[in-house]
């Protein structure tokens, strides 16, 4: 099982490589991992049927915590559901999208990760593993609902289905961390078996519980599910159907045995339950959209499926499980019929619609299969699982807790009228021919009515194999409901009863209510003024928004100064509280450990005064990197090569992103807000400086026990296999850190770029092979002629020199061979993939300052984003392969050998994530060049492309602010 759960994840990464390929066919590729874990539940059912199937990695084993899976008979149910569903999908999604499709491999990649997830989730028996991947679901949804972005509509809906679902899912975790606690297991089938009590128990279930209504929107968290439908029908079908709205039924039925009695869970979905049949078939009958009237429509059914499966007792677990199965059948062949005739005829609007079930009769065929089964029609497995459930609810008002069960019987019995007529609703709206609508005249189906149709008779063949459906259906409604009672049997006929009596009253019900449209129509006109859930949240989520802006309005004033005294100030009173009541402090100081540290503090103190007095931001900027760069001279004189190295590489780059930010500032400082309180400002930043120099003083006075660094060398070499600390450190010892800083050095150059890019982040750095005069100077050259090595071009920055292109060439492969060298020395020596990439983006950085954007492009024609990628992904692969081999997480192994030629080689395989650190950083250089650099020039010369009055005059600033730049 955790074979076919890596396989879902590799078919999803490899999904977007493929499509460039095979386009549309690349759905069929996707298709294989649903239908290889289909294949997988259906060779284990006899296992799973008889006391269930187990699995076991471990996972961290410092926390106990392992990947445990266990299929038994209700996760067999819902796994069969999950894989045959999303496999058909799947398939209908080659024939229902374009082949010019945007984001066409993203889409089928981000959907077969889903069915990952919710495979996964269904079979999950650790209830961290469970939360980890019922979140992944969140996630994809997110993605699924929001594919076409360029909409609104779908970013809106994306957005509302994540911060609902989200909310309830950080509940969800609360709960399952103190049920898991107080159970002294996080094993699911565990604390089921041997439910804890008490009241903080009841806390934890009612956490859950609000995990699970949010998910599968129960009312009243019901408003973002026909939101969604702003998403590719496909996506409905599945999420929306089969799947993702499950998966709150299915914890709601995996919890029922152990907290079924307990105070308040019957009656919560009970009420919820019922509100959300009615409300969704009160609502499904106002509906136009055809699409729309099936979203509340799935809202009441919703309903009707978490009071069946949260009831606890073994009759009304049989009918839940029986309409789970038939909900997924009937609801998704609706939805892709609904896609099938958008698909066909360009509109869903049932008011545009007319005399389709003559041009389509299988199409209408199969649509009418299915609303028999959501109606509860016999011989279709609906009519089965409804049955199943009223019988149950009648059998419930002669046992304790009868007033409920009277209610929910009503309910359910209002709810199902609803849904007669709301089915009926379906059908004339979209088949029926309509007085003075004109006749729809549909495009041909190319394959779309297949898989509809597959699901469609699926229905009828589960309805008329009943006694074969049940030797599934019953072991999984003992699963869940209480023990001590037996389950009864599932029928598909068992005689004159109330049940029968009930549903036929339903039928009539509903007909007469579909009979009535026009004036209910009319009356829910009247009352559409009503309060909403929907309403509710935009209100809330407005209010939020508004104090967001108070806030940050009253705090973010755009203002440095104000930054920095809020930060100081917190920093400089806490400091001297602590001070002032902590002690005795002892003061342990040396004036200096050698005499050549001297000259480089006073010049260091020097450079940090005179910042302080200097005009121009750039005369700041390059005093503020004298000190950086005598930092790196005291690492020298304390023996510390490596981190002079690191820090002098570091202050090279960051002068130079300085330089580039300073192209946008006035070059004068304090021209157009003159400082003000320059004395006060003064003494303050005495006051933290000399704050700041006491804490530290007295932090390094108070060490009282052993510090570990005279230990590093040792385990640096015994347990890294290298002589280097500090690199060993960040690849080895503590690489989890260093992990998680790639992750945020990804995000910051992600920040920069969204800061300076105002529409898109493709990589528009120009080419030297794409500038005219290059490609002419190349056509014409004569054949033997070498080609030019510093090309010229209109395009090219003027002002170009000639000897810094020529020096710049020059170094330009020394500096990438230096960077590489550092790179693979750095386990021993000084270097590293931190300093190797700081050293290729200087290189990187020299070529750009030399020749502009075009230069840039040429020395790195790659885009920067994939190199952030890739180097995250070769470390985070490197830290995660050691798990594959039984050993821990970012295990380093160690190889050395004879190699002719070269000698005596040694490696560590915690090489390969110093490769990733160094991709890293040589793709936020790369990354800060482009923003910072090239797209600042393109905005600066779209700029100059429209004069002003000031450049028709000539500022003097901006005469000032180019002589600086150059």
């Amino acid at each position: 099982m955790v074979t076919v759960l890596v396989a879902f994840g590799v078919v999803a990464l490899l999904v977007p490589a493929l499509t460039p390929l095979l386009g549309r066919r690349v759905f069929y590729v996707a298709a294989l991992a649903p239908a290889a874990a289909a294949v997988l539940t259906i060779a284990q059912t006899d296992r799973a049927l008889h006391g269930g199937v187990r699995s076991s990695v471990q996972w961290i084993p410092q926390l106990d915590l392992s990947i445990a899976l266990r299929v038994d008979a209700l996760s067999w149910v819902l796994a069969l559901v999950v894989t045959v569903v999303g496999a058909l999908v799947l398939v209908y999604c080659a024939s229902y999208f374009g082949p010019k499709e945007p984001g066409l491999g993203r889409f089928a990649g981000v959907l077969t990760a889903f069915a990952g997830s919710m495979y996964g989730l269904v079979i999950a028996d650790d209830v961290i593993v469970l939360f980890v991947l019922w979140e992944a679901t969140t996630v994809f949804s997110y993605l699924l609902i929001g594919h076409d972005a360029v909409k609104r509509a779908s970013r809106a809906a994306a957005m509302q289905a994540l911060v609902v679902t989200t909310a309830g899912g950080l509940a969800m975790l609360a709960g399952l961390v103190i049920l898991s606690v107080t159970a002294g297991t996080t094993q699911l089938s565990a604390i089921v078996a041997q439910a804890p009590t008490g009241t903080i128990v009841t806390v934890s279930v009612v956490l859950i519980l609000a995990g699970a209504l949010t998910k599968s929107a129960i009312v009243p968290f019901h408003f973002w599910l026909p939101a969604a439908m702003a998403a590719p029908t496909p996506v409905s079908a599945y999420l929306h159907a089969a799947a993702m709205v499950k998966a709150g039924i299915y914890l709601v039925a995996r919890l029922a045995p152990a907290f079924a009695l307990l105070e308040g869970w019957r009656e919560t979905i009970t009420l919820l339950g019922v509100l959300g049949m009615v409300i969704g078939g009160y609502r499904a009958l106002r509906q136009t959209d055809l699409k729309l009237l099936l979203a509340y429509g799935t809202v009441a059914q919703l309903g009707f499926l978490v009071l069946a499966a949260g009831w606890g007792t073994p009759a009304i677990a049989l009918g839940g499980v029986a309409l789970l199965v038939a909900h997924a059948a009937f609801k998704s062949t609706l939805f892709l019929v609904v896609g099938t005739i958008d698909h066909v005829t360009g509109t869903r609007d049932l008011g545009n619609l007319s005399g389709l079930g003559r041009k389509l009769p299988w199409l209408a065929t199969v649509a009418v299969l299915a609303l028999l089964s959501m109606a509860g029609i016999p011989p279709m497995i609906g009519f089965v699982a409804k049955e199943a459930v009223l019988t149950g609810l009648v059998e419930a008002l002669h046992g304790p807790g009868s007033g409920w069960a009277w209610f929910a019987l009503v309910g359910v019995t209002v709810g199902s009228v609803l849904t007669v007529a709301y089915s009926l609703r379906f059908l004339w709206g979209a088949f029926a021919r309509k007085p003075g609508v004109e006749q729809t005249e549909p495009h041909a189906l190319h394959g779309l009515g297949v898989v509809p149709s597959i699901l469609g008779l699926t229905g009828l063949a589960l309805g008329l194999l009943t006694p074969v459906v049940a030797h599934g259906i019953e072991p999984a409604a003992a699963a869940a409901s209480m023990s001590g009672e037996a389950v009864p049997h599932l029928a598909l006929w068992h005689g004159l009863e109330p049940a029968l009596g009930i549903s036929a009253i339903t039928l009539i019900g509903g007909l007469a209510l579909f009979a009535a449209r026009t004036r209910v129509e009319a009356l829910q006109h009247r009352l559409a003024g009503f309060p909403s859930a929907a309403n509710t949240y935009r209100h809330l989520m407005r209010g939020l928004d508004r104090a967001a802006t108070g806030v940050t309005a009253a705090l973010q004033r755009g203002s440095l100064p104000y930054y920095l005294t809020v930060i100081l100030s917190v920093f400089v009173a806490g400091a001297l509280v602590n001070l002032a009541l902590g002690g005795p402090w002892e003061f342990h100081v040396r004036f200096a450990d050698s005499w050549g540290q001297i000259p480089v503090v006073i010049v260091m103190s020097i450079a940090a005064i005179a910042v302080l007095t200097a005009k121009t931001r750039f005369a700041a900027a390059v005093l503020v990197g004298v000190t950086g760069y005598g930092m790196s001279v005291l690492f020298v004189l304390h023996g510390a090569v490596d981190l002079a190295l690191t820090q002098l590489v570091v202050e090279t780059v960051t002068l130079i992103a300085f330089v580039l930010v300073l192209r946008r500032l006035p070059p004068r400082i304090a021209t157009a807000n003159p400082s003000r309180f320059r004395v006060l400002r003064a003494l303050f930043a005495a006051l933290a400086g000399a704050t700041l120099a006491v804490v530290v003083i007295v932090a390094a006075s108070a060490r009282s026990a052993k510090p570990i660094w005279p230990d590093l060398p040792a385990l640096t070499s015994s347990f890294g296999h290298g002589l280097n600390v500090v690199n060993v450190a960040l690849v080895d010892l503590r690489g989890w850190d260093t992990l998680g800083e790639l992750t945020v050095v990804v995000a910051a150059a992600t920040g920069v770029a969204s800061l300076i890019f105002v529409n898109s982040r493709e990589d528009t750095l120009p080419r030297l092979r794409d500038l005219p005069s290059v490609v002419a100077s190349d056509k014409h050259r004569p054949d033997g002629e070498p080609r030019a090595w510093l090309p010229t071009s209109a395009a090219l920055p003027t002002g170009r020199s000639a000897l810094l292109d020529v020096v710049v060439r020059l170094l330009f492969h020394g500096l990438i061979v230096l960077s590489v060298y550092l790179l693979f020395a750095g386990h021993n020596a000084a270097g590293g993939g931190f300093a190797g990439g700081l050293v290729a983006g200087i290189a990187l950085a020299a070529r750009y300052l030399a020749g502009g954007p075009a230069e840039l492009g040429a020395a790195a024609p790659i885009r920067a984003g994939r190199l952030l990628g890739l180097g995250v992904a070769t470390a985070a692969i490197t830290a995660i392969v050691p798990l594959f081999f039984g050993r821990e997480a970012l295990y380093s192994e160690f190889f050395e050998a004879t190699v002719p030629i070269l000698g005596h080689v040694e490696f560590v395989t915690a090489t390969f994530f110093d490769i990733g650190v160094y991709l890293v950083v040589v793709g936020l250089v790369l990354d800060v060049l482009r923003s910072l650099g090239a797209e600042v020039d393109r905005q600066r010369l779209e700029d100059s492309s429209t004069p002003t009055s000031d450049s028709i005059e000539g500022n003097p600033d901006d005469r000032e602010q180019q002589e600086v730049t150059a």
